[in-house]
């Protein structure tokens, strides 16, 4: 599992993040939720070691991030991040082949080049693998961008935002991939969403967060009321059943 243990980052005076314990649990996927500025990318960027906390410890089972080689997160880590920018000019073969480097260190084997081939199919970009990242609409290039998460292949995967740009048919099929990596490959997923009824559909375990604490955390039947979600988003919310589904309505 993933911790973080009183976890603090306050930038120019304003703390982002305040003595935030959380916990994401192996083996299940867990959703982040919260309003802009709840700290949820920040949270992200700590658990990966891409930002530095004022404060706090994280661990990936026995591992303390502060403390590890780079190597040794790289494999056991991978992260989408929200703004995904790239001086190069690169195809999605290319994106993808960089998922592989902390295992190859850029010398690809015949099994790095099977799996960065199933990453490629399974996001359904086999028409686009030779085709520059410039050439795709932003929903084909965000499919690219986690295709190469994925050929990382490690225990622990973190998205941010990973449905940012994508159809609402991408959106579900990206859910169900997400919820198949938990359920049948054994893979530990984290990421922010924006939506809580794909929370509420997919999630194990979500986490709300609002102005850098965190609200409430557990499974959805906990998360997904009219209590919690109100006092979150400061906005009225109804929660439906819909064929034993937690359904939240906001929008009336």
């Amino acid at each position: 599992m993933i911790e973080l243990s009183g976890v603090t980052k306050t930038y120019d005076g304003q703390a982002v993040l305040t003595e935030v314990d959380v916990t994401i649990p192996r083996g299940r996927l867990t959703a982040l939720v919260g309003p802009n500025g709840a700290g949820k990318s920040t949270l992200f960027g700590i658990a990966s070691r891409l930002i530095v906390a004022d404060a706090g410890h994280v661990t990936v089972d026995d591992l303390d991030i502060a403390r590890a080689r780079n190597e040794e997160v790289a494999r056991r880590l991978a992260v989408l991040r929200q703004d995904n920018t790239l001086a190069a000019r690169l195809s999605v073969a290319d994106l993808v082949r960089f998922g592989r480097f902390p295992h190859s260190k850029g010398r690809l084997t015949a099994d790095d080049h099977r799996i960065v081939a199933a990453a490629i199919a399974e996001l359904e970009l086999e028409p686009f693998r030779d085709r520059f990242l410039d050439q795709l609409s932003g929903g084909q290039r965000q499919r690219a961008f986690i295709a190469m998460v994925l050929a990382q292949d490690t225990d622990y995967v973190l998205l941010d935002e990973p449905l940012n740009n994508l159809d609402l048919r991408h959106s579900v099929q990206m859910m169900r991939r997400l919820r198949s990596l938990v359920d049948d490959h054994a893979k530990t997923i984290a990421l922010v969403l924006h939506d809580v009824n794909f929370a509420s559909a997919h999630a194990d375990h979500i986490v709300a967060l609002r102005d850098g604490i965190v609200v409430a955390q557990g499974p959805p039947e906990q998360i997904i009321t009219p209590e919690v979600l109100s006092e979150v988003y400061e906005v009225d919310v109804s929660v439906l059943d819909h064929d034993g589904q937690r359904v939240a309505v906001y929008f009336r």
